[in-house]
């Protein structure tokens, strides 16, 4: 059995028992969580949405928030002497996925 859903604009393939690493989701750890958008759900035979699966849900709880690795951006312009770095890291959340609800 397994859903893909989407949440902060990304796609997800979960099945009961996985740990994902999410956009930040508002919440403490330990809260649960549930997602609606759900796109497609596989138990017996496949059930895609059009676009989300009416009814479905994925529950899962909140095990902590999370920095991902730093990325640096380097700017570079040859023989005008400039260069520019940033850099930025991520707030993420890690979720235990649950259960999948399907109607």
């Amino acid at each position: 059995m397994y859903a893909i859903f989407a949440t902060g604009g990304k796609q997800y393939k979960v099945t009961p028992g996985d740990v994902v690493r999410v956009e930040k989701l508002r919440g403490e750890p330990g809260s649960a969580v549930e997602f609606n958008h759900v796109f497609a759900v596989r138990k017996q035979s496949l059930m895609v949405g059009n676009p989300v699966v009416e009814g479905a849900r994925v529950k899962g709880t909140i095990l902590s928030n999370l920095r991902a690795a730093k990325v640096r951006v380097l700017k570079y312009k040859r023989k005008k002497q400039y260069r520019r770095t940033i850099g930025h890291r991520q707030t993420l959340s890690r979720v235990l996925i649950n259960e999948i609800v399907i109607p």
